[in-house]
């Protein structure tokens, strides 16, 4: 085991590698209407762009999950953040239209798919298993402020400098931050294969009690990432008439209520030792804040951003629900255990967004956005009760 100030060097780097990857995942919601204005980009094609960066980010789960398990860490990130978030955010930054987007959008996926979950296999192999939350919490909650970043900060940005050269200063900030990875960054001791040379992904699967924590991962995270990485820009313009400072603050608190979460609920497993207490908890009150988005949608711009904080809050229980899969995971497999339960709340997070921009379109006018709600509000009510009803607590 490391000790924690070695280990908090290197979250430093973690963090702010996920801090670009938060970025990443929330910037369209502020890019949308000069994106719309330049390259005619609608709200539809704005979730679209978003759920290709999460399917890409999921699909590319399992093999880094097999990475970490057999290869380096370390070498493995800096490589997939180089190439794929720096090449892609310099070519959406040259983007002439929707496809553009989406293949640039696509790359950055690709690129911040392993910053994640490298950062939770070093903790998990190094640290000590009672710290695992608290270090979780730091990185999401922390690493959040990348989600601030796309909110006031980048608007300034826009209005200074324009968007593409915003983009090439972060496909810059990008490769900076890939190489403080390489430099800083200490691969973790191998498992020895010996002692575990059976070890498959099908002996995972296995693992029946992962199975409710799997989808209350999907289910989960999809509102406050959804809401907050495109369709809260749009929403409050649409139907409020919000200018951009309104929608700037919007963004920005919701931003902060999901770092605030995530710093919550990373230890709050020292204070109720049964994390399924606390992720179905969380969860429940985030469908509280969905329902009352969706049944009061309209009514007024302060209340709206009131449920979009409430929502952002709630829904940032990740660092539990990694921690409940995790005490259910056997070391060999940790790598390919950790993935799995991110490829399970990002690939929700990017199936949510094409199912919603569909549902969008789907909509007579003025209903877009209630069939976009009642779409979060169904799953994670669906997520919750499977959750409490079969998840066994490991606590």
């Amino acid at each position: 085991m490391r000790k924690p100030v070695g280990m908090l060097k290197e979250l430093v780097w973690f963090i702010l590698a996920y801090g670009l990857s938060q970025f990443y995942r929330a910037c369209l919601a502020v890019f949308a209407p000069v994106l719309q204005q330049d390259i005619g980009l609608r709200p539809d094609q704005v979730s679209t762009a978003l759920g290709i960066w999460f399917l890409c980010f999921a699909a590319m789960q399992i093999p880094v999950g097999w990475l970490l398990d057999h290869r380096s860490p370390r070498l493995m990130a800096v490589t997939l953040l180089s190439l794929g978030g720096g090449l892609g955010a310099g070519l959406f930054a040259f983007a002439q239209g929707p496809l553009g987007v989406y293949v640039a959008m696509g790359l950055i996926g690709i690129g911040c798919s392993p910053v994640l979950m490298t950062g939770f296999y070093v903790i998990a192999r190094t640290a000590s298993p009672a710290h695992f939350g608290t270090y979780a919490g730091l990185i999401l909650g922390l690493g959040s402020l990348g989600n601030v970043a796309a909110a006031a900060p980048l608007s300034f940005s826009m209005s200074l400098i324009g968007w593409r050269a915003t983009l090439i200063a972060l496909a810059v900030l990008t490769l900076c931050v890939a190489f403080a990875l390489y430099r800083s960054v200490q691969d973790p001791p191998r498992v020895d294969r010996e002692v575990h040379p059976s070890a498959r992904m099908r002996d995972l699967l296995r693992l029946r009690p992962l199975y409710p924590v799997l989808l209350i991962a999907m289910v989960a995270y999809a509102p406050a990432a959804g809401l907050r990485g495109s369709w809260i820009g749009s929403y409050l313009t649409e139907t409020f008439g919000a200018t951009p400072a309104q929608i700037g603050a919007g963004t920005l608190w919701m931003a902060f209520a999901m770092i605030a979460g995530a710093l919550a609920f990373g230890p709050m497993d020292r204070l109720i030792r049964s994390p399924k207490i606390i992720v179905a908890g969380s969860a429940a009150l985030a469908l509280l804040g969905v329902l009352a988005l969706w049944l009061t949608s309209g009514r007024a711009l302060g209340l709206a951003i009131l449920c979009f904080i409430v929502i952002g809050f709630f829904a940032s229980n990740f660092p539990q629900v990694m921690a409940h899969g995790r005490k259910l995971i056997p070391q060999e497999l940790m790598g390919r255990g950790v993935t799995l339960i991110n490829l399970f709340s990002i690939g929700g997070v990017g199936l949510s967004q094409m199912i919603t921009a569909r549902l969008f379109v789907l909509g007579s006018e003025g209903a877009g956005y209630d069939f976009v709600f009642g779409y979060y509000a169904v799953s994670l009510m669906i997520g919750v009760v499977v959750y409490l009803l079969f998840a066994r607590d490991p606590g």
